[in-house]
Protein backbone atom coordinates (compact mmCIF):
# COMPACT_ATOMS: atom_id res chain seq x y z
CA UNK A 1 0.00 0.00 0.00
CA UNK A 2 1.33 3.41 -0.96
CA UNK A 3 -0.17 6.50 0.70
CA UNK A 4 -0.12 10.00 -0.78
CA UNK A 5 -1.95 13.28 -0.55
CA UNK A 6 -4.48 13.67 -3.41
CA UNK A 7 -2.43 16.69 -4.52
CA UNK A 8 0.74 14.62 -4.90
CA UNK A 9 1.57 13.34 -8.37
CA UNK A 10 1.79 9.66 -9.22
CA UNK A 11 5.03 7.73 -9.68
CA UNK A 12 4.62 4.21 -11.05
CA UNK A 13 7.23 1.83 -12.45
CA UNK A 14 6.45 -0.59 -15.24
CA UNK A 15 8.41 -3.61 -16.39
CA UNK A 16 7.89 -5.26 -19.75
CA UNK A 17 9.41 -7.91 -21.95
CA UNK A 18 9.36 -7.24 -25.68
CA UNK A 19 9.86 -9.99 -28.27
CA UNK A 20 10.48 -9.18 -31.10
CA UNK A 21 11.38 -5.53 -31.72
CA UNK A 22 8.22 -3.50 -32.33
CA UNK A 23 7.97 -1.80 -35.72
CA UNK A 24 6.12 1.22 -34.29
CA UNK A 25 5.93 3.15 -31.02
CA UNK A 26 4.07 1.91 -27.98
CA UNK A 27 1.82 4.53 -26.36
CA UNK A 28 1.61 4.33 -22.57
CA UNK A 29 -1.01 6.31 -20.62
CA UNK A 30 -1.83 6.86 -16.96
CA UNK A 31 -5.58 7.37 -16.46
CA UNK A 32 -7.31 8.37 -13.23
CA UNK A 33 -10.90 7.09 -13.10
CA UNK A 34 -12.85 9.98 -11.60
CA UNK A 35 -16.17 8.12 -11.42
CA UNK A 36 -17.28 4.55 -11.94
CA UNK A 37 -20.52 5.92 -13.40
CA UNK A 38 -19.07 7.54 -16.53
CA UNK A 39 -15.86 7.67 -18.55
CA UNK A 40 -16.40 11.42 -19.00
CA UNK A 41 -14.69 11.92 -15.63
CA UNK A 42 -11.60 9.88 -16.56
CA UNK A 43 -8.47 12.01 -16.67
CA UNK A 44 -5.44 11.15 -18.78
CA UNK A 45 -2.69 12.21 -16.40
CA UNK A 46 0.13 11.57 -18.85
CA UNK A 47 0.86 9.89 -22.16
CA UNK A 48 4.22 8.91 -23.61
CA UNK A 49 5.37 7.31 -26.86
CA UNK A 50 8.15 4.74 -26.48
CA UNK A 51 9.84 3.02 -29.37
CA UNK A 52 10.26 1.37 -31.56
CA UNK A 53 11.11 -0.94 -28.68
CA UNK A 54 13.99 -3.40 -29.16
CA UNK A 55 13.59 -7.01 -28.07
CA UNK A 56 14.43 -7.60 -24.41
CA UNK A 57 13.38 -6.66 -20.90
CA UNK A 58 12.62 -3.02 -20.19
CA UNK A 59 11.67 -1.03 -17.12
CA UNK A 60 10.68 2.61 -16.89
CA UNK A 61 9.26 4.96 -14.31
CA UNK A 62 6.08 6.79 -15.23
CA UNK A 63 5.51 10.07 -13.40
CA UNK A 64 2.34 12.14 -13.72
CA UNK A 65 0.68 15.09 -12.04
CA UNK A 66 -2.13 14.47 -9.56
CA UNK A 67 -5.66 14.39 -10.98
CA UNK A 68 -7.52 17.69 -11.17
CA UNK A 69 -9.86 17.44 -8.17
CA UNK A 70 -12.18 20.02 -9.77
CA UNK A 71 -13.03 17.45 -12.47
CA UNK A 72 -13.97 14.69 -9.99
CA UNK A 73 -17.65 14.55 -8.96
CA UNK A 74 -17.97 15.43 -5.27
CA UNK A 75 -19.87 12.19 -4.65
CA UNK A 76 -16.87 10.20 -5.96
CA UNK A 77 -14.08 12.14 -4.22
CA UNK A 78 -13.99 9.87 -1.17
CA UNK A 79 -13.84 6.10 -1.50
CA UNK A 80 -12.47 3.56 -3.95
CA UNK A 81 -11.48 4.29 -7.53
CA UNK A 82 -8.84 3.07 -9.99
CA UNK A 83 -5.66 4.30 -11.67
CA UNK A 84 -5.02 2.63 -15.02
CA UNK A 85 -1.86 2.22 -17.03
CA UNK A 86 -2.69 1.32 -20.62
CA UNK A 87 -0.50 0.54 -23.59
CA UNK A 88 -1.44 0.63 -27.26
CA UNK A 89 0.37 -0.54 -30.37
CA UNK A 90 -0.71 1.02 -33.66
CA UNK A 91 -3.80 2.45 -31.95
CA UNK A 92 -4.88 -0.90 -30.44
CA UNK A 93 -4.92 -1.30 -26.67
CA UNK A 94 -3.27 -4.59 -25.74
CA UNK A 95 -2.70 -4.23 -22.00
CA UNK A 96 -4.46 -2.49 -19.11
CA UNK A 97 -3.00 -2.51 -15.62
CA UNK A 98 -5.34 -1.30 -12.89
CA UNK A 99 -4.47 -0.26 -9.36
CA UNK A 100 -7.17 0.14 -6.73
CA UNK A 101 -7.06 3.53 -5.02
CA UNK A 102 -8.83 4.47 -1.79
CA UNK A 103 -9.24 8.17 -1.02
CA UNK A 104 -10.04 8.55 2.66
CA UNK A 105 -9.84 10.99 5.52
CA UNK A 106 -7.00 10.38 7.95
CA UNK A 107 -8.85 12.11 10.81
CA UNK A 108 -11.22 9.65 12.55
CA UNK A 109 -13.73 12.47 13.16
CA UNK A 110 -13.87 13.25 9.43
CA UNK A 111 -14.23 9.54 8.63
CA UNK A 112 -17.26 9.31 10.90
CA UNK A 113 -18.77 12.66 9.85
CA UNK A 114 -17.44 13.60 6.41
CA UNK A 115 -18.14 17.14 5.21
CA UNK A 116 -20.75 17.66 2.49
CA UNK A 117 -18.09 19.15 0.22
CA UNK A 118 -14.86 17.08 0.14
CA UNK A 119 -11.90 18.65 1.93
CA UNK A 120 -9.00 17.52 -0.27
CA UNK A 121 -6.44 18.90 2.19
CA UNK A 122 -7.58 16.26 4.69
CA UNK A 123 -7.77 13.31 2.28
CA UNK A 124 -5.13 10.65 1.79
CA UNK A 125 -4.79 8.55 -1.37
CA UNK A 126 -3.89 4.89 -0.69
CA UNK A 127 -2.80 2.91 -3.75
CA UNK A 128 -2.84 -0.88 -3.52
CA UNK A 129 0.36 -1.14 -5.58
CA UNK A 130 1.11 -4.73 -4.56
CA UNK A 131 -1.92 -6.21 -6.32
CA UNK A 132 -2.40 -4.80 -9.83
CA UNK A 133 -5.20 -6.20 -12.00
CA UNK A 134 -3.86 -6.92 -15.47
CA UNK A 135 -6.00 -7.43 -18.56
CA UNK A 136 -4.52 -8.29 -21.94
CA UNK A 137 -6.41 -7.74 -25.18
CA UNK A 138 -5.68 -9.63 -28.37
CA UNK A 139 -4.79 -7.24 -31.17
CA UNK A 140 -3.72 -7.36 -34.78
CA UNK A 141 0.07 -7.05 -34.40
CA UNK A 142 1.17 -7.32 -38.03
CA UNK A 143 -1.91 -7.42 -40.25
CA UNK A 144 -2.94 -10.98 -39.36
CA UNK A 145 -6.74 -11.25 -39.61
CA UNK A 146 -7.01 -14.74 -38.10
CA UNK A 147 -9.31 -14.84 -35.04
CA UNK A 148 -7.43 -15.31 -31.80
CA UNK A 149 -8.49 -17.56 -28.97
CA UNK A 150 -9.77 -15.95 -25.78
CA UNK A 151 -7.97 -17.09 -22.66
CA UNK A 152 -8.45 -15.76 -19.16
CA UNK A 153 -6.29 -16.06 -16.07
CA UNK A 154 -3.36 -17.41 -17.99
CA UNK A 155 0.23 -17.26 -16.85
CA UNK A 156 1.28 -13.60 -17.20
CA UNK A 157 4.72 -14.70 -18.41
CA UNK A 158 3.14 -16.53 -21.33
CA UNK A 159 3.76 -15.02 -24.74
CA UNK A 160 0.64 -16.44 -26.36
CA UNK A 161 -0.82 -13.17 -27.59
CA UNK A 162 -1.20 -14.43 -31.18
CA UNK A 163 -2.16 -17.70 -32.79
CA UNK A 164 0.94 -19.58 -34.05
CA UNK A 165 0.17 -18.88 -37.70
CA UNK A 166 0.42 -15.12 -37.04
CA UNK A 167 3.78 -15.15 -35.33
CA UNK A 168 6.48 -13.78 -37.60
CA UNK A 169 9.15 -16.46 -37.60
CA UNK A 170 7.39 -18.09 -34.63
CA UNK A 171 8.78 -15.34 -32.36
CA UNK A 172 6.27 -14.29 -29.69
CA UNK A 173 4.93 -10.72 -29.80
CA UNK A 174 5.05 -8.06 -27.11
CA UNK A 175 4.25 -9.39 -23.64
CA UNK A 176 3.90 -7.57 -20.32
CA UNK A 177 4.74 -9.50 -17.17
CA UNK A 178 2.76 -8.28 -14.13
CA UNK A 179 0.89 -10.81 -12.01
CA UNK A 180 -2.90 -11.24 -11.98
CA UNK A 181 -3.37 -11.19 -15.73
CA UNK A 182 -6.52 -11.83 -17.73
CA UNK A 183 -6.73 -12.07 -21.52
CA UNK A 184 -9.74 -10.72 -23.41
CA UNK A 185 -10.85 -10.58 -27.01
Amino acid sequence: MVAYSPHTGLLLSTSSKTLPTTASDLEWKIIYVGSAESEEYDQILDSVLVGPVPAGRHMFVFQADAPNTGLIPESDAVGVTVVLITCTYRGQEFIRIGYYVNNEYTDPELRENPPNKPDYTQLQRNILASNPRVTRFHINWEGCAEKMEDSENMDPTSNSMLPPSCLPGKVPPVGILPDNSMDCL
